[in-house]
This record gives structure tokens, C-alpha cells and sequence, in this order.
């Protein structure tokens, strides 16, 4: 059965109240849905690629035709005999090429892509979820995570890695660190050199230095609840993300996601 209610915790990891969790909370855990949720997302940052009509194409090679007993493919002239043209010859057309007309944005109705919000807002708060992502959570004293208006207004990083360090989420951060790695091949000289796993995400109200003070924290994100979405809440289409909230932006979803509502 879903908790009713939850702890608030000040920065120094001390309880400091209760506060009732919104029905959001309550929500059925739907992975079919968030998937969808997250892929159509990823689609909107597709970049369309196709091939140049005329490539592989710009040759005088004909098919020398039957009776000689080699094989009818298009040759250069010449006595060489090199193919060319044809999908299986070196420097010839691509049989199947990618075409830029192709539709790769993929859509979501509203009410699909709330309920994956919704649902994926209620898997932060399950223990066996958010430990099966692989979040080191042995330190963490409760889910979901509620931390009182005060770690919005921390402008330092140090005060921000003191904060997680005291509410038990700094071996996640760890995790994060020593999972950095070189990316194998070409990728690297495309702007993605590095690869790491995904740490916790802090939820706000309003951003008074939390996010400048935590860019820096690998793996860490600081978002608006009034921009939460279905990828920053489940990346990878994995619900259960490592998220801390803050009391205020836990009042805000009341707003945001009532019973029987949706996101405007």
C-alpha cells in the first residue's frame, strides 16, 4: 500500500516534521507507458540524415549483358571489368539508404504522457525500484526523499555535497564518479567522449543557487517540478530514479497532478 504520508529532513539529515505525500503518490507504476514517454522524447533530439540522390551513381558502367558467362553486373569500360552502379559493388549506391523524409518524431497523447509523469513520480518512492536501478540507497533514511526549502538556497558546491552528504545520498554521487569512462571509437570526437551513470535528481520550486551550485556534482540534476518529465524522472525508460524533493515542490504537485487532471 502506498505511504500517506512522509518525513521532512533538514540538511544536516534531522528530522523535522511529517508532511502528507500528494495521491500522485499513489499512482499505479506503469513501465509500458513511461517508456513511451521517454522514447518519443529522445525522438524529438534525432538529428534527419539522408544520402545524396546521385551517390554512388555519378559512373558510366552498363551491364555488359548475357552470353559472355560472367555476371550481368554494371561494369566500367575499360578491360578491367570493375563493377560499379550496383548496391554490391564497391563505391555503388546504397540499396536501402536513410531517406530525410522519413517521420522519426514520434507523438504521445496528453493524457498518456501525464500518466507516465504521474506513475513515474510514484516510482521514486519505491525502495526495491530505485535500489533495482542500481542507486546506492543503504544511507538514504527515507523514500521519497523530502528535504526542507533550504537546499534550494545553497549557492556553493560544498555546501551542496555537504547537504547530500549528510542525508545519506553522497555514496550514489560516489557511484557515479567511478563509473566515468572513455567512450570506445569515433563517438568521442563528437562531443559525448565521456560516459557515467545517472545520479539523484533534485526537485525545486524555484531555483535560488541550488543549480549553479550543483552543475558540477557528477551525475546530479536540479530541476523545476513545473518541468519535471517522464526522462528526467526514469532515464533510459528505468522508473525509479534517486530523487530528492523539497517540501515546497512537494506541495506544488498537489497543483500540477490532481486526481482525475492533468498537467496543463
Amino acid at each position: 500500500m502506498a505511504k500517506l504520508s512522509a518525513k521532512i529532513f533538514d540538511l544536516q539529515g534531522k528530522t523535522k516534521g511529517t508532511i502528507r505525500l500528494p495521491r500522485v503518490f499513489q499512482t499505479p507504476i506503469r513501465p509500458d507507458i513511461i517508456k513511451r514517454a521517454v522514447l518519443t522524447i529522445q525522438s524529438h533530439r534525432f538529428q534527419p540524415q539522408g544520402r545524396n540522390p546521385m551517390a554512388g551513381k555519378r559512373t558510366t558502367a552498363e551491364s555488359r549483358g548475357v552470353g559472355l558467362g560472367i555476371a550481368r553486373i554494371p561494369r566500367i569500360k575499360g578491360g578491367v571489368g570493375r563493377g560499379a552502379l550496383a548496391p554490391g559493388t564497391v563505391g555503388g549506391r546504397a540499396a536501402h539508404p536513410p531517406v530525410s523524409e522519413k517521420k522519426i518524431r514520434k507523438k504521445i497523447p496528453k493524457k498518456e504522457r501525464v500518466l507516465a509523469i504521474r506513475s513515474a513520480i510514484a516510482a521514486t518512492a519505491d525502495k526495491k525500484l530505485v535500489a533495482s536501478r542500481g542507486h546506492v540507497i543503504d544511507e538514504v533514511p527515507d523514500l521519497p526523499l523530502i528535504v526542507t526549502d533550504e537546499l534550494q538556497k545553497l549557492k556553493k558546491s560544498k555546501e551542496v555535497i555537504e547537504a547530500l552528504l549528510q542525508l545519506g545520498v553522497m555514496p550514489d554521487v560516489y557511484r557515479v564518479k567511478d563509473s566515468r569512462k572513455i567512450r570506445a571509437g569515433k563517438g568521442k570526437r563528437r562531443g559525448r567522449r565521456i560516459k557515467q551513470a545517472v545520479g539523484p535528481l533534485i526537485v525545486i520550486s524555484e531555483n535560488e543557487g541550488i543549480r549553479e551550485a550543483a552543475r558540477n556534482i557528477p551525475g546530479v540534476d536540479v530541476v523545476r517540478v513545473n518541468s519535471l518529465n517522464a526522462e528526467l524522472l526514469a532515464p533510459g525508460t528505468h522508473p525509479g530514479r534517486l530523487t530528492i524533493w523539497t517540501s515546497s515542490s512537494i506541495q506544488k504537485l498537489d497543483e500540477l497532478f490532481k486526481v482525475g487532471g492533468g498537467k496543463d
